[in-house]
């Protein structure tokens, strides 16, 4: 599970700094990369949940 946040992460972060320099196809990634990270960030903590 980590290691998919990492990998989104990771692909959010790279395509965020082409945003910003006016790739609009990389904003549209970064975006829908965004959403998939929110996505997984709270599977992890209703999972966490369960080790606590």
């Amino acid at each position: 599970m980590t290691e998919k946040i990492k990998d989104l992460f990771f692909d959010f972060i790279k395509d965020a700094e082409k945003a910003e320099k006016g790739t609009k196809a990389a904003g549209v990634r970064a975006r829908k990369t965004s959403f998939a990270l929110e996505k997984a960030l709270k599977e992890f903590r209703k999972e966490s949940v369960k080790w606590a």
